[in-house]
């Protein structure tokens, strides 16, 4: 499969832009139980865009798949990743990936359910240095996410130009509304801090038309 660069960043880059493998999904799957293999697929649109094989054994996953630098020819990469199962509170067991990066000489072995393809391996998001999107937005980005779930939540729309979706069956009233608020709440807080964040940018008449009573 194709890399997006090795080695630490000098900035964060977010981890949903990066192909991962989740032990949580593969586990629902079957695909952690010893002997199973096959191959895990990236979709797109319904359509296969990406693929590696994997294999699982007493203890690991093994990977395989092919991995190239930016210019260079294609080489096969098989990859050994330990699992480690932990007992939930409730019953059961969770099941971790355990990172197999070595980082100056100290290997990491974080417990962790997701490992990206940020290099030539799939590592931690912490060893490649990802950040969540949601630890990048500001303010205003935050609470128009928080407003588009909530539509969402009512099968609605994402976006301010939408309308609310009615009620759906079932909902009480007074939740219906409370909702509805909060989206509203959420939107005009957004527009409030985007305002003032590029106000620099208004005119005199204009920043007396938003901020002043």
């Amino acid at each position: 499969m194709g890399g997006y660069g090795s080695g630490r960043h000098g900035h964060k880059h977010t981890a949903e832009h990066y192909r991962s493998i989740d032990a949580n999904k593969m586990k629902r799957s079957g695909n952690l139980t010893e002997g199973a293999s096959g191959q895990w697929q990236w979709l797109r649109e319904g359509e296969t865009i990406a693929q590696i094989d994997y294999m699982t054994r007493k203890g690991y996953l093994e990977l395989s798949y092919r991995y190239r630098e930016t210019g260079n020819e294609w080489e096969p990469v098989i990859e050994h990743v330990r699992l480690s199962d932990v007992p939930r509170h409730f019953g059961g067991v969770q099941t971790y990936f355990k990172c197999p990066a070595v980082v100056d000489g100290r290997a990491c072995n974080r417990q962790v359910s997701k490992l990206y393809a940020g290099g030539r391996y799939f590592l931690c998001r912490h060893c490649y240095n990802l950040a969540y999107y949601s630890q990048s937005e500001d303010r205003a980005d935050r609470m128009l996410r928080r407003a588009n779930k909530i539509r969402v939540a009512l099968a609605g729309e994402r976006g301010t130009a939408n309308w609310i979706a009615p009620k759906p069956k079932g909902m009480w009233q007074r939740t219906y509304q409370r909702k509805r608020f909060e989206i509203g709440w959420c939107e005009n807080q957004a527009d409030v801090w985007f305002i003032e964040k590029y106000s620099h940018f208004l005119s005199m008449d204009e920043r007396r038309m938003f901020f002043d009573d």
